[in-house]
């Protein structure tokens, strides 16, 4: 580094040859280091440079101390560099930055990692500065590697989620349609349908579980960290289990909460992992068995959460086996179906909440699964008097009017089953377009009350028809709903940021779909707040 100071000086340092024999040993010593080295003097002024030093970059130490770094620092690193050196000088602190140097032999530049420590005599002022810099183009190199092979773990993961969903869609929508459909199907023909509907959802249930196992070993998971009150997050799980335990004449209790209690983690992923361990619990319990839900503090900063069943319990060697993919532990010739992966995911996703997992089990006496969490302090209100959320829109009465609807779809057998299932509505039009490009102008000379569209088009995505409907007023206002086989998180995230108005995800679930467009049609009545 030059002298970097507030003020210019002409100053030099003492001649090379004026030094004492304990420098001398000390820069024998530093010349031995496979590192550039070098001091320099409290303003900030370089004094020493190593061998290492003049080897690599081809400068000797009076060019150094005449600007001579400047030319071998990467004019893109140069100021950055200059104003962190000139803070470190002003404030007394120790410097780091990253640079890229040119190497006198070929002229290529490299990434360097510099460092230097102010050395500070007993009053406390700076008496000399220590620096290194290390090579870490190697490094770099790996560390840019790893990121696209990432970027293509997360392209082929969204990739392969969409064409394994795709004919999912398919087989589960004209499974549903026939199971609704009137007149309604006779006995033999419902015990068929509901086979077709049950494989369906399980091998759907098993892409999202390999496909979210792979995203979490990959590092493409991504988690929203915050407070999350254990209360709602045990009632919404409740509601989602209590039905299959009544099924199965379980009797499944959960905690009182007297006392708030929150848990640093992801709320979804808290959820799941829930869910998880009470859908375990029931499956694998006694007939008209328990699951006790209990919540505990372990610590003060510490909550755990157990889910007791009164199943047939665990060996140690079933024990030993837990959090392995595809493991099931010896059911997979049982009744009950299973991945053999949902505990593995829900391993990972509580370790990367900062939590931990465990079990503790008595063959005959039934298991206990537990989380740990790190508890949290309660949510602060952002604002005082903020509006609260808008209650969902009602569904469109039947009679009143007829809604034009837009479908932008390419696959034959996804076109099929929206038109069947709208053709049911007698208050509700379909159109339709294979092509982004006709779905644009289509809903420019028909004006449809919605717009459904797929992502993946022959022509142009989705997303490029979206920001071409949102460029002509006479569309801008229309709102448009993604229905897509591409469902990884990221995906919605990116779908919703684009500005769709909902996107839903393949195989279609009939329900969602039809409240999705219910809420458009209401957000399209005149008077309704559309900046809502």
């Amino acid at each position: 580094m030059r002298k970097l100071r507030t003020h210019t000086s002409t100053e030099l340092p003492p001649p090379v040859g004026e030094i004492d024999e304990g420098e001398r040993r000390f820069r024998s010593f530093i010349d031995a280091i496979p590192h550039i080295v070098w001091t320099a003097r409290p303003d900030g002024w370089v004094d020493y440079i190593n061998q290492q030093a003049v080897t690599f970059t081809g400068l000797t130490i009076e060019q150094m101390q005449g600007g001579g770094w400047e030319p071998i620092i990467h004019p893109d690193d140069l100021q950055p560099s200059i104003n962190r050196w000139t803070r470190a000088i002003e404030r007394g602190d120790a410097f780091e930055a990253e640079s890229r140097i040119k190497r006198a032999s070929d002229g290529v530049h490299r990434w360097h990692l510099v460092r230097a420590l102010p050395f500070k005599d007993s009053s406390g002022n700076i008496a000399k500065w220590f620096g290194t810099c290390t090579d870490i183009e190697d490094q770099k190199q790996a560390q840019a590697a790893a990121e696209r092979a990432n970027r293509a773990k997360s392209d082929f993961l969204s990739s392969m989620s969409h064409e394994l969903r795709s004919p999912l869609n398919a087989i589960l929508g004209f499974a549903q349609l026939l199971s609704s459909d009137s007149p309604p199907p006779t006995p033999s023909q419902r015990a068929g349908i509901d086979q077709i509907l049950r494989a369906g959802w399980h091998l759907l249930e098993l892409i999202n579980e390999v496909l979210d196992l792979a995203k979490i070993e990959s590092g493409q998971v991504s988690l929203s960290l915050e407070p999350v009150s254990l209360a709602d997050a045990m009632r919404e799980c409740q509601s989602m289990t209590e039905p299959q335990a009544q099924q199965r004449g379980i009797r499944i209790s959960f905690p009182r909460f007297d006392v708030p209690c929150f848990v640093h983690a992801d709320r979804t992923r808290l959820k799941q992992i829930l869910i998880n361990l009470l859908s375990n619990a029931i499956k694998y319990n006694r007939e008209r068995g328990t699951v006790e839900v209990k919540c505990s503090m372990r610590t003060p900063d510490r909550v755990r959460v157990s889910v007791q069943d009164s199943g047939a319990g665990l060996s140690p060697a079933q024990l030993g086996q837990l959090f392995q993919p595809f493991n099931r532990l010896g059911q997979e010739a049982g009744a009950e179906e299973g991945t053999g992966i949902g505990l593995v995911v829900a391993k990972r996703l509580i370790e990367l909440m900062g939590g931990a997992i465990g079990v503790e089990s008595t063959v005959g006496a039934g298991s206990v699964f537990w989380v740990e969490m790190d508890s949290a302090p309660a949510p602060q209100i952002a604002a005082a008097g903020a509006e609260p959320a808008a209650p969902a829109k009602a569904p469109v009465e039947d009679g009143v009017s007829v809604h034009t609807l837009l479908y932008v779809e390419d696959n034959p057998a996804n076109l099929k089953l929206v038109e069947q299932l709208i053709a049911r509505h007698t208050d509700m039009r379909l159109l339709t377009a294979v092509t982004g490009q006709l779905g644009v102008e289509l809903a420019h000379t028909a004006l449809p009350e919605v717009i459904v569209m797929d992502i993946h088009l022959p022509d142009i995505s989705g997303v490029e028809a979206l920001k071409i409907l949102r460029k002509d007023p006479a569309t801008a206002h229309i709102p448009v709903i993604a229905l897509s086989a591409s469902a990884m998180p990221d995906d919605i995230k990116k779908g919703m940021k684009a500005g769709f108005f909902r996107y839903l995800t393949k195989p279609i679930k009939l329900d969602e779909f039809m409240d999705a467009l219910s809420v458009a049609i209401e957000f399209m009545k005149p008077g309704v707040d559309q900046h809502q």
